[in-house]
């Protein structure tokens, strides 16, 4: 998808300042005359992406306050499945790029990448590669089960406003709880909650968070600085 650089418009999520200024730099090297927009978060994303000017791609930090893993990537894949997003991360196992990739991801950067690979990495996305470290070599067969495909596709099935629930659901909120952020009625968070339960195939609140928490390796992460 090669875009011309007079028309291409970036948008880099990351909460710090010093990396958004990392990334900027390497967009302005692959594309000098880039439009470049930034977002701290992935609510002040979604708003900047309902603007009715599209973006061409789209740099995300996985480590992002208002989103927990993978969820800001699911939200901006729900949202915006035409939208090129690629990771942005200072975690390089090969798991997480696996299953960044296996959520829709257009590509899987390490922050600790220099910033003529960041633009070469950011090149080879625009021209429709899919860009992985050269380091990356895959998980061996069996690593990733069925089970974990099967709840990514029935995952895939949510609307956003589930999507918003479930996020909700896992941050231990109550029903009416999430009436009041969502500034709607309980019974339409009951009615999104029965619908998850549905998608999911699962039969509580809790196992849906369960099964949906295990999607994004919180067991990888348990030890290790913030995601």
């Amino acid at each position: 998808m090669t875009v011309p650089a007079d028309r291409a418009r970036f948008l880099i999520i990351d909460d710090h300042p010093l990396f958004r200024e990392a990334l900027h730099s390497a967009v302005q090297m692959a594309y000098p005359e880039v439009d470049t927009v930034e977002a701290r978060s992935i609510a002040e994303a979604l708003d900047l992406l309902a603007d009715a000017k599209p973006f061409d791609l789209a740099l995300l930090d996985l480590s992002m306050p208002d989103v927990h893993g993978f969820e800001g990537l699911l939200q901006l894949r729900t949202r915006y499945p035409r939208l090129p997003v690629v990771i942005v991360s200072g975690h390089e196992e090969p798991r997480i790029i696996s299953e960044a990739l296996s959520y829709g991801a257009a590509g899987f950067i390490p922050k600790s990448a220099r910033k003529s690979d960041l633009a070469a990495a950011i090149r080879s996305v625009m021209d429709g590669a899919i860009y992985v470290p050269e380091t990356y070599e895959g998980l061996p067969p069996g690593a990733d089960s069925t089970d974990r495909a099967d709840m990514v596709q029935r995952l895939s099935k949510l609307t956003p406003q589930q999507l918003r629930v479930l996020q909700m659901l896992r941050q231990g909120l109550l029903n009416k709880q999430i009436a009041y952020e969502l500034q709607v009625g309980e019974t339409t968070v009951k009615a999104h909650v029965s619908e998850i339960l549905r998608k999911l195939n699962v039969y509580s609140r809790t196992q849906a968070v369960i099964e949906v928490s295990k999607l994004d390796s919180a067991e990888l992460f348990r030890d290790q600085v913030g995601f």
